[in-house]
């Protein structure tokens, strides 16, 4: 770009001015590129992913059990070390898994060297987990007709048992097993089409997706009651994410939302059991959890998300901010090269997160003593630490956005010094989106808004059963046969998952002795 004498600036200053202000813009686009290679080709996390840490660890397991089988001539000693530290690191076997015994016995009870009878003195009991594989069976229901010799025209036979699939072909155990496959396992149902014909049994996914729409419609006063229960809680966390949809007549997909709404008391031993609850929206409007959280009053932590500010400015939602999400941008920032206001700022942040640590799980008044006396300090100091940095800086950069972005929320960032039930982020809900995130990817996009409806019906389900310990499967199939046997709704209650958690506990179960002499 050239400049004619009379463009030429009149001072220095103005120069001055006009080269600082050109090399803030290019900072602060080489920072967007930056961040744009690094969201297209490296790591997006904090810190690496646990999936990722074990599939190395995996990887390395591996590749000791290959060394130690080759030294498979190796003395017996060394074998027999080998087996006693595998015993150690597996543990004992769950003991409510049935026990198939094998008696593996001597040939001859006579001694081998004076031929007397031999006594038993005691015995070696090893345990071994097997596997049945998944196989499909026909439950074949009879009902005999009965009539009468003096009349004719009396048929009496017992009702048929109701199904949740009228005239149908599964049972509800089946239906159950696909949503968990498609909800919990993120298969798409054309995959489990496939793995079912492997076994010689042909189901169409069109079949499938209609057995896994009539559960979530016999499921959706469950799912309603859960998002009551929740609402009724002292404090949620809140989040959302995108749910691709397919838009009919156009050939393309449009951008839902689902909207996540989670509650976890227990990192300071509240009595509420764990949930969450997914509410699907065609849009992000603020209106929408204005909707979803209408009766709520307490305590929502959310991300910066502007459209949750409505609900405090009713004055019935006070809002908590996320100390994760502040962290995120200094890291992206520190990340993409030499970084000291970042790297400080993460360094003051991080330090707050130690003192977290200390206190996970301890009761609220506990929690809140500890974090006054040291986590507000560390807040204190830096507000006008940040402050103080903003003013050094161009206000056009990627670090003066990310400074302004805590500046504007330092309320609600500091909201969990005064209250122990408070968290230092809402990371709780983010891991509650997760699967959601698998399956999106997995099955790409939802059919329909009812299909997507359906997605958040049966997830929600689902992961509150996994927070709170509970098999999905045997949750799914345990509601869906009272519901169909006619389950009145008064007693919604007792069809949430931590009422099954709380009605089944695992037996131990033995099995007869199978005597298996060695030959």
């Amino acid at each position: 770009m050239t400049m004619t004498a009379n463009e030429l600036p009149n001072d220095l200053e103005t120069l001055k001015a006009m080269v600082l202000s050109r090399e803030a813009e290019n900072a602060r686009l080489r920072q967007i590129i930056k961040a744009l290679q690094r969201h297209r080709f490296g790591r997006r996390a904090e810190s690496l992913p646990e999936d990722q840490l074990l599939l190395s660890l995996e990887e390395a397991e591996q590749i000791e059990a290959a060394t130690d089988e080759e030294k498979a001539q190796a003395s017996i000693a060394e074998r027999q070390a080998r087996a006693a530290r595998r015993r150690t690191n597996r543990g004992a076997l769950p003991t409510h898994l049935p026990r198939i015994e094998t008696v593996v016995d001597i040939d001859d009870y006579a001694c081998p060297c004076c031929q007397n009878p031999l006594h038993r003195i005691g015995e070696d009991v090893s345990e071994r987990l097997d596997i049945v594989p998944a196989q499909f069976r026909v439950l074949v229901m009879r009902r005999p007709k009965y009539a009468c010799r003096a009349c004719e025209d009396v048929v009496v036979q017992a009702p048929a048992p109701a199904r949740l699939i009228e005239g149908g072909i599964p049972t509800d155990a089946t239906v159950a097993q696909v949503l968990v496959s498609k909800y919990a396992d993120h298969l798409p149902l054309y995959r489990q089409a496939q793995i079912y014909k492997r076994q010689g049994i042909n189901l169409d996914r069109s079949t499938l997706a209609d057995w896994v729409g009539r559960a979530a419609w016999h499921l959706r006063p469950v799912h309603q009651r859960l998002l009551e229960h929740l609402k009724a809680s002292q404090k949620l966390f809140g989040d959302e994410t995108t749910a691709p949809v397919l838009d009919p007549g156009r050939g393309k997909t449009k951008t839902g939302q689902l909207w996540a709404y989670a509650r976890d008391d227990r990192p300071w031993q509240g009595d509420d059991p764990p949930g969450v609850v997914y509410v699907y929206a065609p849009d992000r409007k603020a209106e929408r959890p204005m909707t979803h959280l209408d009766g709520f009053t307490g305590i929502l932590q959310v991300d910066g998300y502007s459209g949750y500010r409505p609900l405090a400015e009713k004055n019935a939602v006070s809002l908590a901010f996320c100390w994760s999400h502040v962290r995120r941008r200094f890291y992206e920032l520190a990340a993409s090269g030499p970084a000291p206001i970042a790297s400080e700022a993460l360094k003051r942040i991080a330090e707050l997160y130690r003192i977290e640590d200390e206190i996970r799980g301890r009761p609220p008044d506990e929690r809140c003593a500890v974090r006054r006396q040291k986590s507000r300090p560390v807040t204190e100091s830096l507000a006008p630490w940040l402050r103080a940095q903003l003013a050094l800086i161009s206000q056009k950069t990627k670090l003066a956005e990310a400074i302004r972005y805590a500046l504007s929320r330092w309320d609600g960032l500091n909201r969990f010094i005064d209250d122990g039930r408070i968290e230092i982020d809402s990371n709780t809900v983010e891991r509650s989106i997760r699967p959601i995130a698998l399956n999106r990817k997995n099955a790409l996009f939802a059919g329909s808004d009812a299909g997507a409806v359906q997605w958040a019906i049966i997830a929600s389900l689902i992961e509150t059963a996994k927070l709170n310990d509970v098999e999905p499967l045997s949750y799914l199939t345990g509601a869906l046969t009272k519901i169909v046997n006619g389950h009145p709704n008064s007693q919604l209650d007792d069809l949430l998952p931590w009422a099954y958690a709380a009605s089944t506990e695992p037996a131990a179960v033995r099995r007869p002795v199978l005597t298996a002499d060695a030959k």
